[in-house]
């Protein structure tokens, strides 16, 4: 376990930094170009990012991303 401590304006940074993550590896999971490996890849990513992002993320905007987790899954 790694602990760090942020101010107020390096969390909100944070938080925008991985919500347009978690963004983007949506938009590529939708694409039904991918396939196999390279959306498993994308997906594994996505849930480790997920991870970090619900340990500072309201109730509210985490739901958003756990539907992608639900509706992505291959």
């Amino acid at each position: 376990m790694l602990g760090m401590m942020f101010t107020d304006k390096e969390c909100r940074e944070l938080d925008y930094m991985l919500r347009k993550e978690l963004d983007e590896m949506l938009l590529d999971l939708g694409d039904r170009r991918m396939e196999g490996p390279v959306k498993e890849a994308i997906f594994k990513r996505y849930k480790t990012i997920f991870r970090m992002y619900a340990r500072i993320a309201a109730p509210r905007e985490l739901s958003r991303y756990a539907s992608g987790l639900r509706n992505q899954r291959s």
